[in-house]
């Protein structure tokens, strides 16, 4: 039983950080407009507006971006 359940605390120790995901919003240069990612923009492409901790905080974040817009 107790190998059971030191299994199930290291399967959630290790798979909390990977359901934590982070949504960057990004300022497309070619072209222009801004994109909400999961993963880090490339630098060469986009210029990175803000880091958040959910799809709904980077949506709105975006809404008062200027160059979003």
């Amino acid at each position: 039983m107790k190998k059971y359940l030191v299994a199930a605390a290291l399967i959630v120790a290790f798979a909390a950080p990977a359901l934590a995901a982070d949504y960057y919003v990004a300022f497309r240069f070619a072209g222009g407009g801004c994109e909400i990612m999961t993963t880090t923009p490339d630098p060469k492409t986009y210029k990175m507006m803000g880091t958040y901790h959910s799809k709904a905080q980077a949506k709105k974040a975006m809404t008062g971006m200027k160059r979003c817009q």
